[in-house]
Parts: C-alpha cells; sequence; structure tokens
C-alpha cells in the first residue's frame, strides 16, 4: 500500500516537474527570472542574520558551479559540516549554530540543486556526482576526519557521502533523513508538500508547515518568507525520486558513529527507520525525540542540540 502510493505520488511529482523543466535554463533546479533569484536571495540574506554569530560567506568552483559555503566558529576547532534539508537553504540552521559552532569550525553548504546561493552550471547531478561536488568542497578547504550533519534530504546525502571508500569523515548526525533507511512513512500527509509545489501558495505553505512541524510558531517570521519563496520559484523536488532508501549492505558499510534522531511526529520516519538504523549501522545511537515532527531543529532545538553535542564531544 505504502509503495503504492509513493508511486503515485512520483508519477505527479515527475510530470510537474518536467513540464516545469522546460522552462528552466538547467533542468528545474534554477530560478525562472532574475528578479525572482534576487528577490529570493535577498530574504536569503535577512534569515542568514538569524544566526546572530559571527560568519563568513564564500564560494567555491566546482565541476557543476559554484558552491556557496558559510563558515563560522573557531578556526581551530575540528571541522564540522551541515547538510541542510530540501528547500531549506544553510539559513535553517539559525536554532542551533551558536551551539554547534561553539567548539567546531562549521561549514554550512548549500545543495547546488536548490534554491540557494549555490549556481548550477551544468546538467542536474547524478548521485555519483553529488559525491564528487561535496568531495570537491571538502578538498578545497582539506578537510580531514570531519564530522557530518545532515536533516532530512541532507541525511540522505551524508549517508550516500559515508558509504563512498575512503572518505574524510569521522562522526555523523542524520536528523530524520528522508529516504534513508525506508520510504515516506505517511505518503498521504506528505502530499502538501507536492501541492504546495503544484499550486504555491501561503495557505498551502502554513498547511505543509504544520504537517511537518508540531510547533510552527517557533519557525522565525523571517526564515518562514525565504522558505515559502524557495518553495514558491523552485522546482527542486523531481530529485527525490532518486533519493532510494540504501540497502542493507550500504548501510553495513559504514562503519562511523552515527547518531539518528527522528521526532514522534514525524511524517517521513518512523521507529521502523530506527530499527533498521540500530540492525544495519554498527556504531549507531538512536534516539526519538518527543513533541517533534520532521523539523527537529525547530520543534525541539535545545533537546536536539544537546543530543548532537553530547554526541560529537
Amino acid at each position: 500500500m505504502i509503495l503504492r502510493l509513493y508511486s503515485r505520488l512520483a508519477i505527479v511529482l515527475f510530470l510537474v516537474t518536467s513540464c516545469a523543466s522546460k522552462k528552466a535554463k538547467f533542468d528545474d533546479y534554477v530560478f525562472k527570472t532574475k528578479a525572482e533569484e534576487t528577490k529570493y536571495q535577498t530574504a536569503y540574506d535577512k534569515a542568514l542574520k538569524l544566526w546572530n554569530i559571527p560568519y563568513t560567506e564564500e564560494d567555491v568552483k566546482t565541476s557543476f558551479g559554484t558552491a556557496h559555503i558559510v563558515i563560522a566558529g573557531p578556526k581551530n576547532g575540528k571541522s564540522l559540516v551541515l547538510l541542510h534539508g530540501m528547500d531549506a537553504s544553510s539559513t535553517m540552521w539559525y536554532p542551533n549554530i551558536k551551539v554547534l559552532s561553539k567548539n567546531h569550525r562549521i561549514y554550512a553548504i548549500d545543495f547546488i540543486m536548490e534554491p540557494n546561493k549555490s549556481n548550477l552550471t551544468a546538467k542536474p547531478l547524478s548521485s555519483d556526482d553529488i559525491v564528487v561536488f561535496y568531495n570537491e568542497i571538502f578538498d578545497h578547504y582539506k578537510l580531514k576526519k570531519l564530522d557530518l550533519i545532515g536533516a532530512s534530504r541532507g541525511g540522505w546525502i551524508a549517508t550516500l557521502l559515508a558509504t563512498q571508500k575512503p572518505n574524510s569523515i569521522d562522526k555523523i548526525v542524520l536528523l530524520s533523513p528522508a529516504q534513508t533507511f525506508k520510504f515516506l512513512d505517511k505518503p498521504r500527509k506528505t502530499t502538501s508538500a507536492l501541492m504546495l509545489k503544484l499550486f504555491p501558495s501561503e495557505k498551502k505553505f502554513s498547511k505543509t508547515l504544520n504537517t511537518f512541524s508540531t510547533h510552527p510558531e517557533n519557525i522565525s517570521r523571517i526564515y518562514k518568507r525565504q522558505f515559502y519563496l524557495a518553495n514558491k520559484y523552485a522546482k527542486s523536488n523531481s530529485s527525490m525520486l532518486k533519493m532510494l532508501p540504501f540497502s542493507d549492505k550500504e548501510l553495513e558499510s559504514i562503519q562511523n558513529p552515527v547518531l539518528v534522531l527522528i521526532g514522534d511526529k514525524d511524517v517521513i520516519n518512523s521507529e521502523e527507520s530506527l530499527e533498521r538504523a540500530q540492525k544495519h549501522l554498527s556504531k549507531s545511537e538512536t534516539k526519538i525525540i518527543k513533541d517533534a515532527g520532521h523539523f527537529l531543529t525547530i520543534d525541539q532545538p535545545k533537546i536536539v542540540n544537546d543530543a548532537i553535542i553530547n554526541f560529537l564531544d
């Protein structure tokens, strides 16, 4: 039943994004007009100020275009790479960044196939290309023995990177990783996100936030504006169709310490996700965060921050 629902959702999503891509320069991952991009990036800049700590922004040339990285924390701190959720951009870490950057050198990377400040100048990336993209950034900064945090789609990417041998990763934190251990847990409920892509409106956006968050009232008005524009202007969900759950063998190849957190009200994962993580990740720790949905870092920031720091330290 779950697979049938997922397949239907995938077919509709494919048709929608395929139509949208005909007007886009590079498939369906860019803005249709320069005005849309400027409006979005203005909102991005305002949301990034919510970090409320010293940071710098840098652009790194890769084989696929320009990667945008936000850097913070002590220069002598252990490297910690942050991979954001779908359409969320690196600004999403504002409830967590002060704690995460206290003892770590932060590298928050904007995923190049989504609305943010990275700029795709090539065809959409395959899974192999995604690995190359991030490794080029790691090589640019000479990152060795880095810690890695991935939220939602970022969690899937973090897991993908960890399955590669060799790699430069030490500890890994997966925050409600999408499509990583299993398909969507409640596909009917997640159709609100699809409808937002089809017919973007403030009303549908609010419904989507209520679906994915137990405390949408916690979300900053400034960040909401940026996140809404990301959903309104850019069509980036089609790549979700290529995000298949990892096989037992792939998960068992990961020898890194891994912390997996999911919310008890998450529509993407369930306890089955944690059971699979416990069974196939040899050095895993798992935890259910109470009164939290898919947006863990916003719903329960202190609990999540404490769990991450205790694990990394």
